[in-house]
């Protein structure tokens, strides 16, 4: 059994902020520390931040007064950041930067009162925080989308006052289709001025459209919930190989390989290397296997810390 390893895969920039934000809190200030959502979409990070003291809740009203609070990678409202600080609450905000770029386009063009469509999946804790970078007002609005089907339903009140952003984890293919259909109805709306999919989700994206001709089973190692992780799955599909998407080894069916000779194996951006090593070893015991790794992206970025964690 051939095993092919994409590269890049696992954590990106983003992620080992974030961990490394609520690992610090807890060493500076102790556990209990207030996570508001998953920090981000992994069961084993959560598990893990979990047994080290972190409490993860889904609103403010959920921790005392006087706590130490980490808002997720994914981002929040403006309104949460408020509330927050009324609450007077130690804030530390692990929301990715990439992240923060689209917030702060939205909230531009709310300034500017321009209309935005917003691509991104409805009811993502990331698309959420983007939806509240733009305050009610009686000039313009946001408007979230999906598919190209919103695009033909679409009626934006200022097609001539009018911007798009999307969602950072998103399928580079698939809202590229989106953004040109946009474009097309409505030509003079206005582009992020830099794309705002993040270099690691497209990175992720191309190592597995390189492999997925040279398997006959991809397994991306990834929670339910990751968006990117999902991504990852539908693009390997798309290609007409079969896929899974698994949290760890536990998850794995042997049923899959049957007339199989080569596996692919990624992770989403919120999957740490642990577990790929995992279902390395429980592959190496269920056949003779020969890994192949393929050329790896340059990947250099790094995210700072708050002022107050870092060392």
């Amino acid at each position: 059994m051939n095993i092919y390893l994409a590269n890049p895969r696992g954590f990106c920039a983003g992620v080992d902020r974030a961990i490394d934000i609520v690992e610090r809190a807890l060493e500076i200030f102790s556990a209990p520390i207030y996570v508001r959502h998953e920090v981000v979409h992994n069961r084993y990070v959560v598990n893990n931040l979990k047994h080290k003291g972190a409490v993860f809740v889904e609103e403010l009203d959920d921790i005392p007064d006087g706590a130490t609070v980490i808002f997720s990678a994914h981002g929040v409202p403006q309104q949460v950041q408020k509330n927050a600080q009324q609450r007077n609450l130690r804030i530390f905000d692990a929301t990715c930067p990439l992240v923060t770029k689209v917030h702060l386009e939205v909230a531009r063009h709310a300034r500017n009162h321009e209309d935005v469509i917003l691509i991104g999946h409805a009811g993502h804790p990331e698309v959420e925080g983007t939806l509240g970078q733009y305050p009610p007002n009686p000039y313009s609005k946001i408007y979230l989308i999906e598919t190209l089907d919103d695009v033909n339903r679409l009626k934006v009140n200022h097609p001539q006052a009018l911007a798009y952003v999307t969602q950072t984890t998103l399928s580079v293919d698939d809202t590229k289709n989106i953004v040109a259909a946009l474009q097309t109805k409505y030509p003079a709306m206005q582009s992020p001025r830099k794309d705002d999919i993040c270099y690691a989700t497209q990175n992720r994206q191309d190592a597995v459209r390189v492999l997925a001709d040279n398997v006959d089973v991809f397994l991306v190692i990834g929670s339910a919930n990751s968006s990117n992780s999902n991504r990852l799955r539908e693009l390997a599909e798309k290609q007409q190989v079969r896929a899974y998407l698994i949290d760890d080894v536990e998850d794995i069916n042997q049923t899959w390989f049957e007339n199989a000779d080569s596996i692919g194996i990624t992770a989403g951006a919120s999957a740490p290397e642990v577990l790929v090593q995992g279902v390395i070893t429980q592959l190496e015991d269920l056949f003779d296997t020969t890994i192949i790794t393929n050329k790896k992206a340059t990947e250099n970025v790094h995210f700072q810390l708050p002022v107050a964690l870092r060392k």
